[in-house]
């Protein structure tokens, strides 16, 4: 597998035991795949921006006491090719890479454009680990069965991995269609935490947790949180998750249940402003940590 060197990888790691991919456990594979967003484009730039951003996260974690890297290694492959590919073909092209990172036992971690991404990773980890559950961070629920007439859109993704089988829990929804809603309220295996209820339930995240299953992989997008954290994204809206409450939440997750993965998408940089690109690297980082931690 090709993978960058110190002065292009992942927080710019200089050790190259420590970013080699044969001696690495954790591996980011970037998915710079941009075909059906619908408001504002310019989602292929964040996984490049997420990495660059990271050559200034420090390597020193106050909070778990370590400096995390160096807790099994983090290699950075080049950029998956996406020329010629969208939609299905896309898809099996990300599934194609996450096979390789699945069969050399390799923990996977996918910096995407748009979220469609993330079925390209689910159908890979469904042949591997068929009963794993997948938690999604979002401010959408992605389970429209078509937008614009693409059922490969980033607004179907969900729709698309529930139909692999694949139980979802989401939290931080608070935009949707009534198509969606419904699709909810009839699934005994979608569990959507909305907004408004996590702001009134002070037992929230103990109710989601209760929902997961023992192994989890994680999806968040960036619209997620809220604008005032993460302003840079393609289809930002209020209210969204706040940093300590979604990490406590998060850290929660990691230390009770078997984490297979995660991803971190749609980020749409703008120019002069990097706290978005800033925040999601560090966001990588602090999961790579929490997956060091023993389970309880």
């Amino acid at each position: 597998m090709k993978y960058l060197n110190t002065k292009k990888n992942f927080l710019a790691i200089p050790e190259k035991e420590l970013f080699d991919y044969e001696k690495s456990k954790y591996v980011i594979q970037s998915a710079p795949y941009e075909h059906t967003s619908s408001y504002l484009s310019g989602s292929n730039k964040g996984p490049a921006a997420m990495i660059k951003a990271s050559q200034f996260v420090e390597f020193y974690d106050e909070e778990l006491n370590q400096e995390t890297y160096k807790k099994g290694g983090i290699c950075t492959l080049e950029p998956i090719n996406f020329k010629g590919l969208v939609d299905l073909k896309a898809v099996q092209a990300i599934e194609k890479s996450t096979d390789k990172l699945i069969k050399d036992k390799k923990f996977p971690i996918t910096l995407g454009a748009e979220h469609t991404i993330t079925l390209g990773v689910a159908r890979a980890l469904k042949k591997a680990t068929p009963d794993f559950h997948l938690l999604q961070i979002d401010a959408h629920s992605d389970l429209r069965s078509s937008y614009h007439g693409n059922k490969y859109s980033h607004a179907s993704v969900m729709a698309r991995v529930h139909e692999l089988g694949v139980p979802l829990t989401q939290i931080g929804i608070r935009a949707q269609c009534k198509e969606e809603a419904e699709h909810i309220q009839k699934s005994k295996d979608i569990h959507t935490f909305y907004a408004h209820q996590v702001r009134n339930n002070a037992n929230w995240a103990k109710d989601a947790l209760k929902t997961l299953g023992k192994n989890v992989y994680i999806s968040i997008d960036a619209d997620g949180f809220d604008p005032s954290i993460v302003p840079a994204v393609g289809t930002a809206e209020p209210n969204g998750m706040l940093w300590n409450e979604t990490l406590a939440f998060l850290k929660t997750v990691f230390e009770t249940r078997n984490v297979i993965g995660f991803d971190v998408v749609e980020i749409a940089p703008r120019k002069g402003d990097i706290l978005t690109e800033y925040t999601m690297a560090k966001l990588v980082y602090k999961l790579i940590g929490f997956n060091t931690l023993k389970k309880k």
